[in-house]
């Protein structure tokens, strides 16, 4: 069972994820909303992080997650996931 980090602050929330996992389950579509830093993305709640979720479900994987509160959060200055330098 893998444990996640749902990182939030005042205004929006992120779910970390090894973006192994990502492309292990097929995902595509992730919005500009999320974020990368190294090999860790940080899918925001709203759609990638259900998106990543609904997935999971799906295939009958089990996980748990953990909540971070940090206000301001470091992950809004992080590069979008989109950025291939990040």
């Amino acid at each position: 069972m893998t444990t996640y980090t749902f990182h939030s602050d005042s205004g929006h929330g992120w779910l970390e994820v090894d973006i192994r996992e990502i492309n292990r389950l097929g995902i595509r579509g992730i919005s500009s909303c999320s974020y990368r830093k190294g090999n860790m993305c940080y899918l925001e709640e709203d759609r990638d992080a259900n998106l990543f979720l609904d997935m999971k479900d799906q295939l009958g994987e089990k996980y748990d997650m953990i909540d971070k509160y940090q206000d301001p959060t470091p992950i809004r200055g992080y590069p979008s996931y989109w950025n291939l330098e990040g």
